[in-house]
C-alpha cells in the first residue's frame, strides 16, 4: 500500500514541476509561447494550466498526509523511562547489573535502587576509589 501511495505522490510531483514550468511567468521564465499563434497563449488554456497545478498541489498534500499516517501505523508511543519488555531485544542489554528482564518499575527505579550503573542492593558493590592525598603531591622523576 505504501508503495502505491509513493509511486502516486511522485508522479504528481513530476506532473506539478512540469505544469508550473509550463506556465507563463511576468517575465516570460519558461513559459511557452507569448505572441500570436504559439502554444498555450489563450486564456482559457492559462486557466486550465492553473486549474490543473492546484488540483495536483491538493492532491500532493492528500498523499502525503496519507503517507505520515501510514507511516505512523505501525508506531507505538513507548518512554524512554518505561523501558521493562517492550524494547526488540536487539536493543536491550543482557541482563543490565543482575535485575531481572521482567522487573518492575522503569529506569528511575532501577537508579534509585543502584540498577546498572551502581551497586543493587545486596549484590557485589564496586572498588572503592583510592583516598584522597592529605596535600598536593609532585610528580617523582625516574
Amino acid at each position: 500500500m505504501q508503495t502505491v501511495v509513493i509511486v502516486i505522490h511522485l508522479m504528481v510531483v513530476v506532473a506539478m514541476i512540469l505544469l508550473v514550468l509550463l506556465q507563463k511567468s511576468e517575465g516570460g521564465g519558461l513559459g511557452m509561447g507569448g505572441g500570436g499563434g504559439g502554444f498555450l497563449t489563450s486564456r482559457g488554456t492559462s486557466n486550465v494550466l492553473t486549474r490543473t497545478t492546484a488540483i495536483l498541489a491538493a492532491v500532493f498534500f492528500a498523499t502525503s498526509l496519507l503517507l505520515s499516517i501510514i507511516a505512523s501505523m505501525d508506531r507505538k508511543p513507548r518512554s524512554i523511562l518505561q523501558q521493562g519488555g517492550e524494547a526488540p531485544a536487539s536493543q536491550q542489554p543482557a541482563n543490565p547489573g543482575g535485575i531481572a528482564p521482567g522487573a518492575p518499575g522503569g529506569l528511575l527505579d532501577r537508579l534509585k535502587q543502584g540498577g546498572p550503573g551502581g551497586a543493587p542492593s545486596g549484590g557485589p558493590s564496586a572498588p572503592a576509589a583510592p583516598p584522597a592525598p592529605a596535600e598536593p603531591q609532585v610528580p617523582r622523576s625516574q
